[in-house]
């Protein structure tokens, strides 16, 4: 019998929505005993957002620092098992903040050590550096990462963030103003990830992980955009600025924090509206010049490796 435990935190529910579209195939299998837990925090994000709350969890996720778990004594946790699923949703460009808390919390590294991960994601469109924080979170804790799911909001950006923001503020996964796509992952997406089911089962009870990455590419688990590489990369630098800054004037909600955070939620719709698409002509016409490289980010970006700067 082959352990298998899903560690999830979701808002709206969508996340687990796909993890179990993703594990019905185990679920079914009377040779897999399948567990799920879910991250739970001492105080608890809001859903649906309210805009100060969204905006002043944005140092804090960015620079990736820790709130206080509950339920950390679970029997589920301390256990070993054959095959983790990591599901997390994507912040700021980063790990949430419930996702990053659990695996910098002494619990994570007994419990993921030496064990086989497969990431799962569901985002608005840039989650390539959120993973990359993902890999080096879970090379921390001596896990053994073997493949990666991610599935995106297939709608351009700028209509994409007018919906992801409705469904934010509102908690409403629906069309805005009765015209806009619905937002978030699709749900011809969401049923449709029961495909890397059975791949995933034929890994686990063979135990070889070395090529599960490579199959779960073929049935299309992850598409890179290059322009979003680029975009993903250069916000990080920024984000990194801003972040450090407003987290030096004050704690969450403080007082002394909120002109900043003002500055750069007026500086993030700027960016989105104006910047991105000044970029994005930048990329093409160094189109042909970055070809290589433009393969090379490709390649990498959809495996599962960890550069070593």
């Amino acid at each position: 019998m082959k352990k298998v435990l899903v560690i999830y935190y979701t808002q709206s529910g969508q996340l687990l929505d796909i993890s179990k579209n993703i594990t019905q195939e185990l679920e079914d299998s009377v040779e897999v005993d399948l567990s799920y837990y879910e991250i739970k925090l001492k105080k608890n994000f809001p859903f649906p957002w309210n805009k100060k709350a969204f905006f002043n969890s944005f140092p804090e996720t960015f620079l990736q620092i820790e709130t206080d778990l509950v339920d950390l004594e679970n029997p589920i946790l301390q256990g070993k098992y054959d095959l983790i699923i990591l599901s997390y949703q994507v912040w700021y460009l980063s790990p949430s903040i419930p996702v990053n808390s659990f695996l910098k919390n002494d619990i994570a590294k007994p419990l993921l050590e030496n064990t086989p991960i497969i990431t799962v994601n569901g985002s608005r469109n840039m989650w390539i550096m959120a993973q990359e924080k993902i890999k080096i979170l879970l090379t921390n804790n001596n896990a053994n990462l073997v493949g990666n799911i991610a599935l995106v909001d297939r709608h351009i950006n700028h209509i994409s963030v007018i919906t992801i923001v409705h469904w934010m503020m509102t908690g409403l996964k629906t069309k805005y103003l009765g015209v806009f796509p619905k937002p978030g992952v699709s749900d011809k997406d969401i049923k449709e990830s029961s495909k890397f089911g059975p791949i995933i089962l034929k890994t686990l009870l063979s135990s070889k992980f070395n090529d599960l990455q490579n199959q779960l590419l073929d049935k299309k688990a992850v598409k890179i955009k290059p322009f979003l590489i680029v975009m993903d990369k250069r916000a990080n630098i920024l984000f990194g600025k801003w972040a450090r800054f407003i987290f030096s004037k004050g704690k969450p909600n403080s007082k002394e924090r909120q002109p900043y955070i003002k500055l750069f939620s007026i500086y993030l719709v700027i960016a989105i509206w104006l910047i991105a698409p000044i970029v994005f002509l930048l990329f093409l016409l160094t189109f042909i010049p970055f070809t290589r490289k433009r393969i090379s980010d490709k390649k990498y970006y959809s495996s599962v490796q960890l550069k070593k700067d």
